[in-house]
């Protein structure tokens, strides 16, 4: 079984200068091309530049722009699987987990991490990642607290986003509870988590963490 690499993100993109250089020296060790996954929207292929960029300083030369929907062409899952990197854009939470977990493409995604490619997720991205999809309040349509399935690439932990921006330490802490989680990371905008082999690795940023 290879080494597993995840990498949560709790804001918008870039990544920090520690994360980036090692998700960067992890998908250098194949095909060194990075696949971005994102809902499509006005002046996106402008704002692509705040994930490649520091990548780019590290030398993957190599990226390819997958927008998600309800349905994915074959071209997309061929695509995806020549690649040795995945980072999971920011933005609408509920459509991010509509669009992968419980479908095709999550599963694409699930063997592709488990093969050893590492992952990485912002935001939105990041929410989706553990077994427990949890989309606090603020991040909802109609201001509800969300308890979805996720993609499940890491479980037994509450991850909350934006968190002193969005004041997240009470939710966080009722998630915990409501999943039951062992443990829980709060992890701010400019900050991030990896986990190697489901376990923290290291942080960059401010994170909170309850247990």
């Amino acid at each position: 079984m290879s080494d597993r690499h995840l990498f949560l993100m709790g804001g918008s993109p870039p990544f920090g200068e520690i994360l980036g250089g090692k998700f960067a020296g992890l998908s250098s060790a194949s095909t060194s091309k990075v696949a971005v996954l994102f809902l499509e929207r006005q002046g996106w292929i402008n704002y692509m530049d705040k994930y490649t960029r520091p990548l780019r300083q590290y030398g993957v030369k190599d990226f390819t722009y997958l927008p998600l929907s309800s349905s994915p062409s074959a071209s997309l899952f061929e695509e995806l699987l020549s690649c040795s990197g995945i980072i999971i854009g920011g933005g609408e939470t509920e459509k991010y987990r509509s669009y992968t977990a419980e479908t095709a493409l999550g599963e694409c995604i699930r063997k592709m991490y488990w093969e050893g490619i590492p992952v990485a997720g912002f935001s939105a991205g990041a929410l989706i990642c553990p077994e427990h999809c949890i989309i606090p309040p603020v991040d909802t349509p109609k201001k509800q607290h969300l308890f979805l399935n996720g993609l499940g690439l890491i479980s037994n932990c509450a991850i909350s986003v934006h968190f002193a921006k969005w004041n997240e330490k009470e939710n966080l802490i009722a998630a915990m509870k409501k999943t039951g989680a062992s443990i829980g990371y709060g992890i701010d905008d400019h900050a991030g988590i990896y986990f190697n082999n489901e376990r923290p690795g290291f942080t960059e940023g401010s994170i909170f963490k309850k247990e």
